[in-house]
Order: C-alpha cells, then sequence, then structure tokens
C-alpha cells in the first residue's frame, strides 16, 4: 500500500469518527466516568420494544433516570453519537455504557450508585 493510500485511508477514518458513523477506538472510558459520574441517563425511543422494558425495569426497581428521545431531541442524539449509539437503548449509569437491554448489567450498575 503507497503512502497516499493511507493518508487517504487515515483521513477518510478520522471523517467518520468525527461524524459519529464510528467510534473513537482511542478514547477515554475516563472521559465517560467523568462526565456522567452518579447519573443513570437512557437514550432511546417511543417506538422501541427494548426501550420499553428498560423503562418498566427502572421504574419497576425505583431507580431514577434520565431519558433522551434520540428522535427528538437534538441533545440526546448529540451525545448517542458520542457514545458511539448505533442502536437503542444505550444507557450511560455512572459513567459505565450499557448496550441494548440487558437487566442484569443495568441493575447491577445501578446498585452501584
Amino acid at each position: 500500500m503507497s503512502f497516499k493510500s493511507l493518508l487517504y485511508t487515515a483521513i477518510v477514518l478520522v471523517i467518520l469518527v468525527k461524524s459519529g458513523v464510528l467510534s473513537n477506538p482511542f478514547a477515554s472510558n475516563q472521559d465517560y466516568v467523568e462526565k456522567y459520574e452518579g447519573q443513570v441517563i437512557l437514550y432511546a425511543t417511543t417506538w422501541c420494544g427494548y426501550c420499553k422494558k428498560v423503562r418498566q425495569l427502572m421504574k419497576k426497581n425505583r431507580i431514577p433516570f434520565t431519558e433522551y428521545d434520540i428522535e427528538k431531541s437534538p441533545e440526546g442524539y448529540a451525545e448517542f453519537k458520542e457514545l458511539g449509539g448505533r442502536g437503542v437503548p444505550l444507557m450511560v449509569i455512572d459513567g459505565e455504557v450499557i448496550r441494548g437491554y440487558n437487566p442484569s448489567a443495568i441493575l447491577e450498575g445501578a446498585n452501584n450508585l
């Protein structure tokens, strides 16, 4: 592979990471821990069945959380993309990113707050 090809590939990768299409493989989890410390945040949509299950789980276990509808909230969508979001539900519990409906991880994270 020539230097020119490597340079073009690197530029394309940087653009994809900056636009949120790809997550940054070099990003530190520490950034998320500091930004979301002590918080429970759900990134969801109104039509998602698994998002509904997460809401029910949170309410049943009396776990307070902040929800962003990524289709209606520009701020929520931007954070979702920053976290490498590709599908919902996506949660951040005390800086730990949880993708999909994972009741045991959700409850474990919330119980550690």
